[in-house]
Protein backbone atom coordinates (compact mmCIF):
# COMPACT_ATOMS: atom_id res chain seq x y z
CA UNK A 1 0.00 0.00 0.00
CA UNK A 2 0.95 3.63 -0.41
CA UNK A 3 1.70 3.92 3.32
CA UNK A 4 4.17 1.00 3.31
CA UNK A 5 6.83 2.14 0.93
CA UNK A 6 10.43 2.95 0.16
CA UNK A 7 11.38 5.87 -2.06
CA UNK A 8 14.68 5.34 -3.80
CA UNK A 9 16.95 7.96 -5.30
CA UNK A 10 19.33 7.32 -8.19
CA UNK A 11 22.51 5.93 -6.71
CA UNK A 12 25.67 5.66 -8.79
CA UNK A 13 26.86 2.18 -9.65
CA UNK A 14 29.91 2.37 -7.37
CA UNK A 15 29.55 0.55 -4.04
CA UNK A 16 28.19 3.07 -1.59
CA UNK A 17 28.43 3.20 2.15
CA UNK A 18 24.87 3.00 3.54
CA UNK A 19 24.37 5.28 6.53
CA UNK A 20 20.92 5.01 8.10
CA UNK A 21 18.87 7.12 10.49
CA UNK A 22 15.81 5.59 12.11
CA UNK A 23 13.52 8.34 13.38
CA UNK A 24 11.52 7.37 16.50
CA UNK A 25 8.27 9.29 17.21
CA UNK A 26 5.60 6.92 18.52
CA UNK A 27 6.61 3.26 18.12
CA UNK A 28 9.15 3.49 20.97
CA UNK A 29 10.18 -0.17 20.84
CA UNK A 30 12.49 -2.73 19.24
CA UNK A 31 9.84 -5.48 18.84
CA UNK A 32 7.59 -5.29 15.77
CA UNK A 33 9.44 -2.35 14.26
CA UNK A 34 9.45 -3.20 10.52
CA UNK A 35 10.78 0.17 9.30
CA UNK A 36 13.82 -0.03 11.62
CA UNK A 37 14.38 -3.68 10.76
CA UNK A 38 14.31 -2.93 7.05
CA UNK A 39 16.57 0.10 7.22
CA UNK A 40 19.23 -1.89 9.10
CA UNK A 41 19.43 -4.50 6.32
CA UNK A 42 22.57 -3.93 4.30
CA UNK A 43 23.43 -0.76 6.22
CA UNK A 44 26.96 0.06 7.36
CA UNK A 45 25.94 2.47 10.12
CA UNK A 46 22.67 3.07 11.97
CA UNK A 47 21.70 5.89 14.29
CA UNK A 48 18.38 5.86 16.13
CA UNK A 49 17.13 9.40 16.63
CA UNK A 50 14.41 11.02 18.73
CA UNK A 51 13.78 14.72 18.13
CA UNK A 52 12.72 16.78 21.12
CA UNK A 53 11.49 20.25 20.30
CA UNK A 54 12.52 22.41 23.27
CA UNK A 55 9.98 25.16 22.53
CA UNK A 56 7.26 22.56 22.23
CA UNK A 57 8.33 21.16 25.61
CA UNK A 58 7.78 24.48 27.32
CA UNK A 59 4.61 25.64 25.64
CA UNK A 60 2.66 22.56 24.70
CA UNK A 61 -0.35 21.26 26.52
CA UNK A 62 1.43 18.28 28.09
CA UNK A 63 1.64 17.75 31.84
CA UNK A 64 4.50 16.43 33.95
CA UNK A 65 3.23 12.83 34.15
CA UNK A 66 3.13 12.53 30.36
CA UNK A 67 6.61 14.02 30.00
CA UNK A 68 7.96 11.66 32.64
CA UNK A 69 6.40 8.68 30.86
CA UNK A 70 7.96 9.75 27.53
CA UNK A 71 11.42 10.28 29.07
CA UNK A 72 11.23 6.85 30.75
CA UNK A 73 10.33 5.34 27.36
CA UNK A 74 13.39 6.99 25.83
CA UNK A 75 15.66 5.85 28.69
CA UNK A 76 14.40 2.29 28.28
CA UNK A 77 14.96 2.43 24.52
CA UNK A 78 18.49 3.74 25.05
CA UNK A 79 19.22 0.91 27.53
CA UNK A 80 17.95 -1.69 25.02
CA UNK A 81 20.04 -0.17 22.22
CA UNK A 82 23.15 -0.24 24.46
CA UNK A 83 22.78 -4.02 24.65
CA UNK A 84 23.10 -4.01 20.85
CA UNK A 85 26.23 -1.79 21.00
CA UNK A 86 24.17 1.17 19.85
CA UNK A 87 22.59 4.20 21.54
CA UNK A 88 19.62 6.53 21.19
CA UNK A 89 20.41 10.03 19.89
CA UNK A 90 18.06 12.59 21.46
CA UNK A 91 18.32 15.80 19.47
CA UNK A 92 16.81 19.17 20.39
CA UNK A 93 15.17 21.18 17.65
CA UNK A 94 12.49 20.91 15.00
CA UNK A 95 12.56 18.09 12.44
CA UNK A 96 12.69 20.44 9.43
CA UNK A 97 15.80 22.15 10.89
CA UNK A 98 17.42 19.02 12.32
CA UNK A 99 17.33 16.64 9.33
CA UNK A 100 19.13 18.72 6.67
CA UNK A 101 21.96 19.17 9.20
CA UNK A 102 22.14 15.45 10.09
CA UNK A 103 21.96 14.33 6.45
CA UNK A 104 25.13 16.37 5.77
CA UNK A 105 26.96 15.84 9.04
CA UNK A 106 26.52 12.06 9.12
CA UNK A 107 26.57 11.55 5.35
CA UNK A 108 23.14 9.85 5.50
CA UNK A 109 21.83 7.76 2.61
CA UNK A 110 18.71 6.23 4.18
CA UNK A 111 15.96 7.42 6.56
CA UNK A 112 13.26 5.20 8.07
CA UNK A 113 10.25 5.82 10.27
CA UNK A 114 6.87 4.36 11.22
CA UNK A 115 3.85 5.60 9.25
CA UNK A 116 1.80 8.21 11.13
CA UNK A 117 -1.86 8.31 10.07
CA UNK A 118 -2.79 11.53 11.87
CA UNK A 119 -3.20 14.70 9.76
CA UNK A 120 -0.47 16.66 11.58
CA UNK A 121 1.92 13.71 11.27
CA UNK A 122 1.22 13.26 7.56
CA UNK A 123 1.95 16.94 6.92
CA UNK A 124 5.20 16.84 8.94
CA UNK A 125 6.35 13.65 7.22
CA UNK A 126 5.64 15.01 3.73
CA UNK A 127 7.94 17.97 4.50
CA UNK A 128 10.71 15.65 5.75
CA UNK A 129 10.33 13.32 2.77
CA UNK A 130 10.80 16.32 0.47
CA UNK A 131 13.98 17.36 2.34
CA UNK A 132 15.25 13.76 2.12
CA UNK A 133 14.59 13.63 -1.60
CA UNK A 134 16.50 16.91 -2.10
CA UNK A 135 19.43 15.44 -0.13
CA UNK A 136 19.38 12.17 -2.13
CA UNK A 137 18.27 10.16 0.91
CA UNK A 138 16.15 7.02 0.44
CA UNK A 139 13.06 6.89 2.71
CA UNK A 140 11.52 3.71 4.17
CA UNK A 141 8.08 3.95 5.80
CA UNK A 142 6.13 1.04 7.27
CA UNK A 143 2.77 0.73 9.02
CA UNK A 144 3.07 -0.60 12.57
CA UNK A 145 1.09 1.74 14.85
CA UNK A 146 -2.26 0.38 13.63
CA UNK A 147 -3.46 -3.14 12.80
CA UNK A 148 -4.53 -2.21 9.27
CA UNK A 149 -3.68 0.19 6.47
CA UNK A 150 -6.38 2.76 7.25
CA UNK A 151 -6.46 4.08 3.68
CA UNK A 152 -7.49 0.62 2.50
CA UNK A 153 -10.41 0.56 4.96
CA UNK A 154 -11.50 3.96 3.61
CA UNK A 155 -11.06 2.80 0.00
CA UNK A 156 -13.24 -0.23 0.75
CA UNK A 157 -15.89 2.18 2.07
CA UNK A 158 -16.04 4.16 -1.17
CA UNK A 159 -13.46 6.75 -0.13
CA UNK A 160 -15.20 7.78 3.13
CA UNK A 161 -14.20 6.97 6.71
CA UNK A 162 -16.84 4.67 8.26
CA UNK A 163 -18.70 6.59 10.98
CA UNK A 164 -20.44 3.73 12.74
CA UNK A 165 -18.64 0.99 14.62
CA UNK A 166 -20.90 -1.62 13.04
CA UNK A 167 -19.92 -0.46 9.54
CA UNK A 168 -16.27 -0.44 10.60
CA UNK A 169 -16.54 -4.06 11.78
CA UNK A 170 -18.14 -5.07 8.47
CA UNK A 171 -15.26 -3.48 6.55
CA UNK A 172 -12.47 -5.06 8.58
CA UNK A 173 -14.07 -8.47 8.23
CA UNK A 174 -13.46 -7.98 4.48
CA UNK A 175 -9.84 -6.85 4.92
CA UNK A 176 -6.81 -9.10 4.53
CA UNK A 177 -5.61 -10.68 7.77
CA UNK A 178 -3.57 -8.51 10.14
CA UNK A 179 0.15 -8.80 9.31
CA UNK A 180 2.19 -10.77 11.80
CA UNK A 181 4.53 -8.64 13.93
CA UNK A 182 8.10 -8.19 12.71
CA UNK A 183 10.66 -10.03 14.84
CA UNK A 184 12.44 -7.99 17.48
CA UNK A 185 15.73 -6.28 16.67
CA UNK A 186 18.55 -8.41 18.10
CA UNK A 187 22.35 -8.28 17.99
CA UNK A 188 22.10 -10.75 15.13
CA UNK A 189 19.81 -8.43 13.13
CA UNK A 190 22.22 -5.57 13.74
CA UNK A 191 24.88 -7.81 12.23
CA UNK A 192 27.82 -5.89 10.87
CA UNK A 193 25.97 -2.60 11.21
CA UNK A 194 27.64 -0.20 13.68
CA UNK A 195 26.64 2.99 15.48
CA UNK A 196 29.35 5.67 15.50
CA UNK A 197 29.52 6.97 19.09
CA UNK A 198 31.55 9.78 20.62
CA UNK A 199 32.86 10.02 24.19
CA UNK A 200 30.57 12.96 24.88
CA UNK A 201 27.45 11.13 23.64
CA UNK A 202 25.54 11.62 26.92
CA UNK A 203 26.32 15.30 26.96
CA UNK A 204 25.30 15.83 23.34
CA UNK A 205 22.57 13.23 22.81
CA UNK A 206 21.49 11.92 26.23
CA UNK A 207 17.87 11.70 27.42
CA UNK A 208 17.16 14.92 29.36
CA UNK A 209 15.70 14.98 32.86
CA UNK A 210 12.39 16.62 33.79
CA UNK A 211 14.40 19.34 35.55
CA UNK A 212 16.37 20.06 32.38
CA UNK A 213 13.04 20.51 30.59
CA UNK A 214 12.09 23.11 33.18
CA UNK A 215 9.73 21.08 35.38
CA UNK A 216 9.64 21.48 39.14
CA UNK A 217 9.79 17.90 40.46
CA UNK A 218 9.62 18.73 44.15
CA UNK A 219 6.93 16.61 45.78
CA UNK A 220 6.39 14.56 42.61
CA UNK A 221 5.29 11.09 43.69
CA UNK A 222 6.76 8.01 42.01
CA UNK A 223 5.21 6.90 38.73
CA UNK A 224 2.18 4.61 38.99
CA UNK A 225 2.76 3.82 35.28
CA UNK A 226 6.50 3.45 34.54
CA UNK A 227 7.24 4.14 30.86
CA UNK A 228 9.06 1.92 28.37
CA UNK A 229 9.01 -1.21 26.23
CA UNK A 230 10.43 -3.45 28.98
CA UNK A 231 7.57 -2.55 31.33
CA UNK A 232 5.05 -2.89 28.47
CA UNK A 233 6.12 -6.46 27.66
CA UNK A 234 6.06 -7.45 31.35
CA UNK A 235 2.53 -6.06 31.64
CA UNK A 236 1.43 -7.85 28.48
CA UNK A 237 2.48 -11.18 29.99
CA UNK A 238 0.66 -10.33 33.24
CA UNK A 239 -2.39 -9.26 31.26
CA UNK A 240 -2.47 -12.59 29.46
CA UNK A 241 -1.89 -14.54 32.67
CA UNK A 242 -5.10 -13.28 34.23
CA UNK A 243 -6.70 -16.65 33.77
CA UNK A 244 -9.94 -15.63 35.45
CA UNK A 245 -10.48 -13.06 32.71
CA UNK A 246 -9.00 -15.11 29.92
CA UNK A 247 -10.66 -18.48 30.59
CA UNK A 248 -14.09 -17.23 29.62
CA UNK A 249 -12.92 -13.98 28.01
CA UNK A 250 -15.14 -11.90 30.20
CA UNK A 251 -14.04 -8.93 32.15
CA UNK A 252 -14.43 -9.00 35.93
CA UNK A 253 -17.41 -7.03 37.18
CA UNK A 254 -16.85 -3.38 37.84
CA UNK A 255 -16.06 -2.73 41.51
CA UNK A 256 -14.08 -0.34 43.69
CA UNK A 257 -10.78 -2.01 42.75
CA UNK A 258 -11.48 -1.57 39.03
CA UNK A 259 -11.12 2.17 39.60
CA UNK A 260 -7.47 1.86 40.63
CA UNK A 261 -4.50 1.60 38.27
CA UNK A 262 -3.92 -2.04 37.38
CA UNK A 263 -0.51 -3.70 36.88
CA UNK A 264 -2.01 -5.28 33.74
CA UNK A 265 -3.19 -1.99 32.18
CA UNK A 266 -1.80 -1.40 28.69
CA UNK A 267 -3.36 1.77 27.26
CA UNK A 268 -0.42 4.22 27.77
CA UNK A 269 1.97 1.64 26.28
CA UNK A 270 -0.15 1.29 23.14
CA UNK A 271 -0.38 5.09 22.91
CA UNK A 272 3.40 5.60 22.90
CA UNK A 273 4.00 2.45 20.88
CA UNK A 274 6.07 0.79 23.66
CA UNK A 275 3.75 -2.13 22.96
CA UNK A 276 2.84 -3.15 19.43
CA UNK A 277 -0.91 -3.42 18.83
CA UNK A 278 -0.16 -6.31 16.46
CA UNK A 279 1.77 -8.23 19.10
CA UNK A 280 -1.15 -7.74 21.52
CA UNK A 281 -3.58 -8.85 18.79
CA UNK A 282 -1.68 -12.06 18.00
CA UNK A 283 -1.03 -12.93 21.65
CA UNK A 284 -4.78 -12.59 22.35
CA UNK A 285 -5.56 -14.76 19.32
CA UNK A 286 -3.12 -17.51 20.35
CA UNK A 287 -4.44 -17.53 23.88
CA UNK A 288 -8.06 -17.71 22.75
CA UNK A 289 -7.29 -20.64 20.47
CA UNK A 290 -5.46 -22.44 23.26
CA UNK A 291 -8.33 -22.00 25.70
CA UNK A 292 -11.16 -22.49 23.22
CA UNK A 293 -9.52 -25.42 21.39
CA UNK A 294 -8.78 -23.73 18.06
CA UNK A 295 -12.13 -22.07 17.49
CA UNK A 296 -11.92 -18.73 15.66
CA UNK A 297 -11.94 -15.71 17.96
CA UNK A 298 -14.87 -13.29 17.60
CA UNK A 299 -14.15 -9.66 16.65
CA UNK A 300 -15.28 -8.66 20.13
CA UNK A 301 -12.10 -10.22 21.56
CA UNK A 302 -10.16 -7.30 20.09
CA UNK A 303 -12.58 -4.59 21.27
CA UNK A 304 -9.92 -2.39 22.84
CA UNK A 305 -7.74 -2.47 19.72
CA UNK A 306 -10.60 -2.08 17.24
CA UNK A 307 -12.04 0.99 18.96
CA UNK A 308 -8.62 2.58 18.72
CA UNK A 309 -8.45 1.64 15.03
CA UNK A 310 -11.98 2.96 14.46
CA UNK A 311 -11.10 6.43 15.78
CA UNK A 312 -7.79 6.50 13.87
CA UNK A 313 -9.71 5.73 10.67
CA UNK A 314 -12.30 8.44 11.38
CA UNK A 315 -9.56 11.03 12.00
CA UNK A 316 -6.92 10.31 9.36
CA UNK A 317 -8.37 12.55 6.62
CA UNK A 318 -9.99 15.13 8.90
CA UNK A 319 -7.57 17.82 10.14
CA UNK A 320 -10.50 19.43 12.05
CA UNK A 321 -11.25 16.21 13.95
CA UNK A 322 -10.33 17.84 17.28
CA UNK A 323 -12.53 20.92 16.70
CA UNK A 324 -16.29 21.47 16.61
CA UNK A 325 -16.31 24.24 14.02
CA UNK A 326 -15.44 23.20 10.51
CA UNK A 327 -15.57 19.52 11.49
CA UNK A 328 -17.92 17.78 9.03
CA UNK A 329 -18.79 14.92 11.40
CA UNK A 330 -19.46 17.01 14.51
CA UNK A 331 -22.86 18.31 15.57
CA UNK A 332 -22.67 22.09 16.11
CA UNK A 333 -23.84 22.65 19.69
CA UNK A 334 -24.01 26.12 21.31
CA UNK A 335 -21.98 25.21 24.41
CA UNK A 336 -21.51 27.73 27.23
CA UNK A 337 -18.17 29.45 27.79
CA UNK A 338 -17.51 29.32 31.52
CA UNK A 339 -13.80 29.40 32.47
CA UNK A 340 -14.58 29.39 36.19
CA UNK A 341 -16.76 26.25 36.00
CA UNK A 342 -14.20 24.58 33.71
CA UNK A 343 -11.41 25.25 36.24
CA UNK A 344 -13.48 23.77 39.08
CA UNK A 345 -14.05 20.62 37.03
CA UNK A 346 -10.41 20.32 35.92
CA UNK A 347 -9.06 20.87 39.44
CA UNK A 348 -11.54 18.58 41.20
CA UNK A 349 -13.48 21.34 42.99
CA UNK A 350 -17.03 20.68 41.76
CA UNK A 351 -18.40 19.74 45.18
CA UNK A 352 -19.37 16.28 43.90
CA UNK A 353 -16.93 13.86 45.61
CA UNK A 354 -17.22 11.21 42.86
CA UNK A 355 -16.29 13.71 40.12
CA UNK A 356 -13.58 15.38 42.22
CA UNK A 357 -11.95 12.07 43.22
CA UNK A 358 -11.75 11.02 39.55
CA UNK A 359 -10.18 14.33 38.47
CA UNK A 360 -7.73 14.13 41.40
CA UNK A 361 -6.66 10.61 40.41
CA UNK A 362 -6.23 11.78 36.81
CA UNK A 363 -4.00 14.70 37.85
CA UNK A 364 -1.93 12.60 40.28
CA UNK A 365 -1.50 9.39 38.29
CA UNK A 366 -2.29 10.13 34.63
CA UNK A 367 -4.95 7.44 34.27
CA UNK A 368 -8.61 6.81 35.17
CA UNK A 369 -10.93 3.87 34.44
CA UNK A 370 -12.95 4.18 31.21
CA UNK A 371 -16.28 4.42 33.04
CA UNK A 372 -14.81 7.13 35.27
CA UNK A 373 -13.93 8.99 32.05
CA UNK A 374 -17.54 8.65 30.96
CA UNK A 375 -18.73 10.12 34.26
CA UNK A 376 -16.52 13.23 34.19
CA UNK A 377 -17.00 13.80 30.43
CA UNK A 378 -20.78 13.61 30.76
CA UNK A 379 -20.69 15.95 33.79
CA UNK A 380 -18.63 18.59 31.94
CA UNK A 381 -20.61 18.51 28.69
CA UNK A 382 -24.20 17.38 28.19
CA UNK A 383 -24.86 16.21 31.76
CA UNK A 384 -24.35 19.20 34.02
CA UNK A 385 -22.05 22.06 33.00
CA UNK A 386 -22.85 22.35 29.27
CA UNK A 387 -19.19 23.17 28.47
CA UNK A 388 -17.68 22.16 25.12
CA UNK A 389 -16.05 18.76 24.73
CA UNK A 390 -13.04 20.58 23.21
CA UNK A 391 -12.22 22.00 26.66
CA UNK A 392 -12.41 18.57 28.28
CA UNK A 393 -10.30 17.08 25.52
CA UNK A 394 -7.54 19.65 26.19
CA UNK A 395 -7.49 18.78 29.91
CA UNK A 396 -7.21 15.07 29.08
CA UNK A 397 -4.47 15.87 26.56
CA UNK A 398 -2.50 17.52 29.35
CA UNK A 399 -3.06 14.92 32.06
CA UNK A 400 -3.92 11.55 30.53
CA UNK A 401 -0.99 9.24 29.71
CA UNK A 402 -2.90 7.44 26.96
CA UNK A 403 -4.43 10.57 25.39
CA UNK A 404 -3.90 10.28 21.71
CA UNK A 405 -5.05 12.93 19.21
CA UNK A 406 -7.50 10.71 17.28
CA UNK A 407 -8.77 8.59 20.15
CA UNK A 408 -9.05 11.47 22.62
CA UNK A 409 -11.00 13.75 20.25
CA UNK A 410 -13.17 10.87 19.00
CA UNK A 411 -14.03 9.76 22.53
CA UNK A 412 -14.96 13.28 23.62
CA UNK A 413 -17.19 13.82 20.58
CA UNK A 414 -18.83 10.49 21.34
CA UNK A 415 -19.32 11.05 25.08
CA UNK A 416 -20.73 14.55 24.54
CA UNK A 417 -23.15 13.24 21.87
CA UNK A 418 -21.47 15.45 19.26
CA UNK A 419 -20.78 12.55 16.92
CA UNK A 420 -20.93 8.75 16.64
CA UNK A 421 -23.55 8.33 19.38
CA UNK A 422 -26.88 10.03 19.92
CA UNK A 423 -28.59 8.59 23.00
CA UNK A 424 -28.37 11.92 24.76
CA UNK A 425 -31.09 11.02 27.27
CA UNK A 426 -28.57 8.80 29.09
CA UNK A 427 -26.94 10.86 31.79
CA UNK A 428 -24.58 9.63 34.48
CA UNK A 429 -25.67 10.62 37.97
CA UNK A 430 -22.61 12.09 39.79
CA UNK A 431 -23.90 10.62 43.08
CA UNK A 432 -25.58 7.33 42.13
CA UNK A 433 -22.92 6.09 39.69
CA UNK A 434 -20.11 6.17 42.26
CA UNK A 435 -22.28 4.87 45.07
CA UNK A 436 -23.21 1.76 43.10
CA UNK A 437 -19.64 1.12 42.00
CA UNK A 438 -18.03 1.58 45.41
CA UNK A 439 -20.77 1.68 48.10
CA UNK A 440 -18.29 2.07 50.92
CA UNK A 441 -16.62 5.16 49.40
CA UNK A 442 -13.03 3.88 49.74
CA UNK A 443 -12.09 5.42 46.39
CA UNK A 444 -13.32 8.84 47.58
CA UNK A 445 -11.37 8.53 50.85
CA UNK A 446 -8.21 7.61 48.97
CA UNK A 447 -8.21 10.63 46.63
CA UNK A 448 -10.10 13.16 48.79
CA UNK A 449 -8.72 12.57 52.31
CA UNK A 450 -10.59 15.68 53.53
CA UNK A 451 -13.80 13.59 53.31
CA UNK A 452 -12.30 10.55 55.05
CA UNK A 453 -14.35 11.06 58.21
CA UNK A 454 -17.76 10.89 56.50
CA UNK A 455 -19.78 7.69 56.90
CA UNK A 456 -20.52 5.77 53.68
CA UNK A 457 -24.12 6.96 53.84
CA UNK A 458 -23.08 10.57 53.13
CA UNK A 459 -19.72 10.34 51.41
CA UNK A 460 -21.16 10.80 47.90
CA UNK A 461 -23.48 13.67 48.89
CA UNK A 462 -21.85 15.17 52.00
CA UNK A 463 -23.96 18.34 51.70
CA UNK A 464 -26.94 16.23 52.83
CA UNK A 465 -25.17 15.18 56.04
CA UNK A 466 -26.53 16.79 59.24
CA UNK A 467 -24.29 19.49 60.69
CA UNK A 468 -23.34 17.20 63.60
CA UNK A 469 -22.04 14.56 61.13
CA UNK A 470 -20.04 17.19 59.21
CA UNK A 471 -18.48 18.46 62.44
CA UNK A 472 -17.67 14.94 63.60
CA UNK A 473 -16.00 14.34 60.21
CA UNK A 474 -13.98 17.58 60.74
CA UNK A 475 -15.19 18.77 57.35
CA UNK A 476 -17.93 21.37 57.07
CA UNK A 477 -19.35 21.60 53.55
CA UNK A 478 -18.91 25.08 52.12
CA UNK A 479 -15.92 25.66 54.44
CA UNK A 480 -13.47 22.75 54.13
CA UNK A 481 -14.93 21.19 50.97
CA UNK A 482 -17.03 23.04 48.36
CA UNK A 483 -20.80 22.91 48.07
CA UNK A 484 -22.04 21.28 44.83
CA UNK A 485 -21.54 23.74 41.96
CA UNK A 486 -24.83 22.79 40.25
CA UNK A 487 -28.13 21.19 41.14
CA UNK A 488 -27.67 17.98 39.17
CA UNK A 489 -31.32 16.97 38.69
CA UNK A 490 -32.27 20.42 37.35
CA UNK A 491 -29.15 20.91 35.21
CA UNK A 492 -29.34 17.50 33.58
CA UNK A 493 -33.06 17.83 32.89
CA UNK A 494 -32.48 21.21 31.22
CA UNK A 495 -29.53 19.87 29.20
CA UNK A 496 -31.44 16.82 27.98
CA UNK A 497 -34.10 19.25 26.74
CA UNK A 498 -31.43 21.35 24.97
CA UNK A 499 -30.00 18.26 23.29
CA UNK A 500 -33.46 17.12 22.26
CA UNK A 501 -34.06 20.44 20.48
CA UNK A 502 -30.68 20.32 18.72
CA UNK A 503 -31.29 16.80 17.46
CA UNK A 504 -34.86 17.64 16.41
CA UNK A 505 -33.55 20.54 14.30
CA UNK A 506 -30.91 18.23 12.88
CA UNK A 507 -33.47 15.63 11.83
CA UNK A 508 -35.53 18.38 10.15
CA UNK A 509 -32.49 19.51 8.16
CA UNK A 510 -31.86 15.95 7.18
CA UNK A 511 -35.39 15.24 6.05
CA UNK A 512 -35.78 12.82 8.95
CA UNK A 513 -32.73 10.80 8.02
CA UNK A 514 -33.40 10.52 4.29
CA UNK A 515 -30.56 12.85 3.38
CA UNK A 516 -27.26 11.65 2.00
CA UNK A 517 -25.37 13.00 4.99
CA UNK A 518 -23.61 10.29 6.99
CA UNK A 519 -25.57 8.83 9.87
CA UNK A 520 -23.48 9.63 12.91
CA UNK A 521 -25.28 7.34 15.32
CA UNK A 522 -23.53 4.13 16.32
CA UNK A 523 -26.18 1.85 14.85
CA UNK A 524 -26.09 -0.64 17.67
CA UNK A 525 -22.38 -1.17 17.14
CA UNK A 526 -21.65 -1.25 20.87
CA UNK A 527 -22.62 -4.88 20.97
CA UNK A 528 -19.24 -5.60 19.44
CA UNK A 529 -17.37 -4.82 22.63
CA UNK A 530 -18.29 -8.05 24.41
CA UNK A 531 -15.43 -9.12 26.61
CA UNK A 532 -14.28 -5.71 27.65
CA UNK A 533 -17.67 -4.58 28.89
CA UNK A 534 -19.37 -5.22 32.21
CA UNK A 535 -22.10 -7.77 31.62
CA UNK A 536 -24.67 -6.33 34.00
CA UNK A 537 -27.05 -3.54 33.03
CA UNK A 538 -26.08 -0.15 34.34
CA UNK A 539 -29.59 1.29 34.22
CA UNK A 540 -29.63 2.53 37.79
CA UNK A 541 -26.59 4.68 37.17
CA UNK A 542 -28.73 7.07 35.21
CA UNK A 543 -31.28 7.90 37.88
CA UNK A 544 -31.89 11.47 38.88
CA UNK A 545 -33.61 12.34 42.09
CA UNK A 546 -37.23 12.42 41.05
CA UNK A 547 -36.54 12.34 37.30
CA UNK A 548 -37.10 9.35 35.01
CA UNK A 549 -34.90 6.28 35.23
CA UNK A 550 -33.16 5.35 32.03
CA UNK A 551 -33.00 1.64 31.82
CA UNK A 552 -30.25 0.75 29.49
CA UNK A 553 -26.72 1.85 29.07
CA UNK A 554 -24.49 2.93 26.18
CA UNK A 555 -21.98 0.25 26.95
CA UNK A 556 -18.55 1.45 27.94
CA UNK A 557 -16.00 2.38 25.35
CA UNK A 558 -13.21 -0.06 25.92
CA UNK A 559 -10.36 1.96 24.49
CA UNK A 560 -10.52 3.55 27.91
CA UNK A 561 -8.87 0.68 29.77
Amino acid sequence: GANNHTTRTDLSSEVMVVNTIHWFRKGLRLHDNPSLRESIQGADTVRCVYILDPWFAGSSNVGINRWRFLLQCLEDLDASLRKLNSRLFVIRGQPTDVFPRLFKEWNITRLSYEYDSEPFGKERDAAIKKLASEAGVEVTVRISHTLYDLDKIIELNGGQSPLTYKRFQTLISRMEAVETPAEAITAEVMGSCTTPLSDDHDEKFGVPSLEELGFDTEGLSSAVWPGGETEALTRLERHLERKAWVANFERPRMNANSLLASPTGLSPYLRFGCLSCRLFYFKLTDLYRKVKKNSSPPLSLYGQLLWREFFYTAATNNPRFDKMEGNPICVQIPWDRNPEALAKWAEGRTGFPWIDAIMTQLRQEGWIHHLARHAVACFLTRGDLWISWEEGMKVFEELLLDADWSVNAGSWMWLSCSSFFQQFFHCYCPVGFGRRTDPNGDYIRRYLPILRGFPAKYIYDPWNAPESVQKAAKCVIGVHYPKPMVHHAEASRLNIERMKQIYQQLSCYRGLGKSNKPDLAFDGGFAGDGPLQPKRKWGKLYEHDGSPTFRDHPRGCCIFR
